[in-house]
C-alpha cells in the first residue's frame, strides 16, 4: 500500500485538508471524501464529461485527475455554483430551459458551459456545441441544453456575473 500524502484543496471557497493515497482521482476525492455527490461518475475513461469540475477555473474531467494534482489549487463544483441561496445563471437556464432529462450529464455540462460563458460571454450556437462537445447527453438532442447555454448567457451579460471568486 503506497504511503498517503497530505493535501490541502480549496473547494467551492473552503479549505479542505486530507490524507489520501496518491493514485486516488479527484473525482472519488469530492464524492467520498467530502461527500460532494455532484460530480458525477460517469464513465470512468475521459469519454462522458459527467465528471466535469473547474480546476482553477478551468474545466477538467476529474476521472483524469488525481486528487494530489490538486494540492494548493482551487477546484469548483456544481455545488459552488449557486451563491447566497440564489441559482447561478447557467443552473437557472437549465431550470428554465428544460435543460435535462435524467439529469445524469447536467452537473458536467453545466460546469464545462460556465467555462465557455466565461471565455466567450456570447457565443454562437456552433460554438456553444463545440463547447460542450467533450460532454455526452444520452438522453437529449442537445436543443434544450443549448438554449439553456443561451438563456445563461443572455442572463450574465445583463448582470455581468461571473464564476464565484474561489
Amino acid at each position: 500500500m503506497a504511503a498517503k500524502m497530505d493535501i490541502s484543496v480549496s473547494v467551492n471557497g473552503q479549505e479542505q485538508k486530507a490524507q489520501v493515497e496518491p493514485r486516488l482521482l479527484l473525482v472519488h476525492f469530492l464524492r467520498e471524501t467530502l461527500n460532494l455527490t455532484g460530480t458525477h461518475i460517469g464513465c470512468d475513461t475521459s469519454n462522458c464529461g459527467a465528471c466535469t469540475v473547474l480546476l482553477d477555473g478551468t474545466a477538467v474531467k476529474s476521472c483524469t485527475v488525481f486528487a494530489v494534482q490538486a494540492n494548493r489549487r482551487s477546484v469548483t463544483t456544481v455545488e459552488g455554483l449557486a451563491q447566497g441561496g440564489k441559482l447561478h445563471p447557467i443552473q437557472e437556464g437549465f431550470w428554465e430551459r428544460h435543460g435535462l432529462q435524467c439529469g445524469y450529464c447536467t452537473p458536467g455540462m453545466m460546469m464545462a458551459s460556465v467555462e465557455l460563458l466565461k471565455k466567450n460571454p456570447d457565443p454562437t450556437e456552433e460554438e456553444i456545441r463545440r463547447g460542450i462537445s467533450g460532454n455526452l447527453c444520452r438522453c437529449t438532442g442537445y436543443v434544450k441544453i443549448v438554449e439553456a447555454i443561451q438563456y445563461a448567457a443572455e442572463k450574465m451579460r445583463q448582470q455581468q456575473v461571473e464564476v464565484p471568486a474561489r
